[in-house]
């Protein structure tokens, strides 16, 4: 093997080992969106009376 493809086959290792760990970091520090529960405010109707309702038709 030449200098050249030695070179070159260290800087490929030591850039996946760095693409590796930068994924792992990630992975760890978010979650999948459908392993959230939902959240209290989605599920919960409002108890605020003066909330704005599109489809109330009441209007004094």
């Amino acid at each position: 093997m030449s200098k050249g493809k030695k070179i070159f086959l260290a800087a490929a290792i030591v850039f996946f080992i760095i693409m590796l760990y930068i994924g792992y970091d990630i992975s760890t520090r978010t979650r999948f969106p459908g392993s959230k529960g939902y959240l209290k405010e989605s599920v919960l109707p409002s108890d605020d009376s003066t909330a704005s309702d599109s489809t109330n038709t009441d209007q004094k």
